[in-house]
């Protein structure tokens, strides 16, 4: 599955300062989240699938080094993207 336009519209809408802002550190943690999310429901029906698998993990590794970037320039905001996704470390 692939998110389409107004999918990612209404994530950067909702996370990011308007749909249109695509580069805003939680915007982009929350469109890796949704994808994370997807692959993980895939990953529990296809445990074989190993190129999916090594995706996923990239995906991680990309929304931790993004999340780690954003507490170390503004750790309220990091803050606020934990509470709103619901991520733990």
């Amino acid at each position: 599955m692939q998110l389409t336009k107004e999918q990612k519209q209404e994530i950067f809408e909702k996370y990011g300062k308007s749909n249109t802002d695509t580069g805003s550190s939680e915007g982009q943690i929350a469109l890796f989240s949704a994808r994370i999310a997807h692959l993980t429901e895939h990953m529990k029906s296809n445990h074989k699938d190993h190129s999916t698998e090594r995706a996923l993990v990239m995906l991680v590794g990309k929304r931790r080094r993004l999340l780690d970037y954003l507490k170390a320039k503004d750790i309220e905001r990091y803050r606020a993207i934990i509470k709103e996704l619901g991520i733990r470390k």
